[in-house]
């Protein structure tokens, strides 16, 4: 049975570190999976497609295939998903039977000055100004099954309680 498990949640939450942490912990415990960060599969400028999202997620999608055909049957991802549509796709797309969404939360602060901290190229303000949106439209979405604080914590702590919480490990 495939498993997946997405950490969702605004610019600036910690997707990405959780989700390397997480690989790292299951890694531990000799727990085969596989860790994708979602947005890293589209970065580019391509004015032709359609959507970067159709690309992004055909991208997933053959990633995903080449886990499956080495027998990867835990999926961890991390993406901001603000519609049903979205976390549906990512279930069809790694044909998950069991799926949990953790949203990993922080305050508006600390979102935005990771992202400015992380962020210093031309896009910088925008992305900063899109911390508060995002979260709010995370807000409305409400897929996440839990959520988990990502904020004034070892990362090591987060990653652990979100495997905990999501059944992948126990104490």
């Amino acid at each position: 049975m495939v498993k997946l498990v997405v950490i969702t949640g605004s610019m600036g939450s910690g997707k990405s570190a959780v989700l390397a942490e997480a690989s790292d912990v299951l890694t531990l415990h000799d727990i085969p999976h596989a860790a994708i960060d979602v947005d890293s599969l589209f970065l580019g400028y391509i004015p032709s497609a359609p959507s970067n999202d159709e690309v992004m997620y055909a991208n997933l999608r053959s990633v995903c295939n080449n886990y499956a055909s080495v027998g990867v049957q835990r999926f961890i991802l991390a993406r901001a998903l603000e519609t049903r549509t979205q976390l549906d796709l990512c279930r069809e797309i790694t044909s998950a039977a069991n799926t949990t969404v953790c949203r990993l939360a922080a305050s508006l602060e600390t979102l935005r000055h990771r992202v400015k901290a992380r962020e210093s190229g031309a896009l910088q303000q925008e992305f900063v100004a899109r911390v508060a949106e995002l979260n709010s439209i995370l807000d409305r979405a409400r897929l996440e099954d839990f959520t988990v604080a990502n904020e004034n914590r070892p990362l090591n702590e987060v990653a652990i309680e979100v495997l905990l919480k999501a059944g992948w490990i126990s104490n």
